[in-house]
């Protein structure tokens, strides 16, 4: 049974740090970070392309940092330099199946609040 658990969220001041953490379990293959804030779509934060670099949103180039341990199954997002801009759930994302019948998978959200 896929499972993605993500911790690490909270309530930072601008200007502060936090960092994520996800860890998959099941046979997924843990892919990035994505966010929602409230009234807008999810959107990626930070995530390994096919071609396997990593991929940001331009939006977060220089504060944010994916980390991917395969070995361990777990992927991280340290966060500096935080915005209120930056408030929003965070979730993990990862894929799983047979080739050709690839579906995604989400973690349950971590909310992340920059607020001072």
């Amino acid at each position: 049974q896929v499972q993605l658990v993500e911790s690490g969220g909270g309530l930072v001041q601008p200007g502060g740090s936090l960092r994520l953490s996800c860890a998959g379990s099941g046979s997924v293959y843990l892919i990035g970070w994505y966010r929602q804030a409230p009234g807008k779509q999810r959107e990626m934060v930070a995530h390994t392309t096919i071609g396997g670099s990593i991929q940001y949103a331009e939006s977060v180039k220089g504060r944010f940092t994916f980390y991917n341990d395969n070995a361990k199954n777990t992927v991280a997002l340290q966060m500096n330099s935080l915005k209120a801009e930056d408030t929003a759930v965070y979730y993990c994302k990862g894929v799983a199946g047979l080739p050709g019948k690839l579906r995604d998978y989400w973690g349950q959200g971590t909310q992340v609040t920059v607020s001072s």
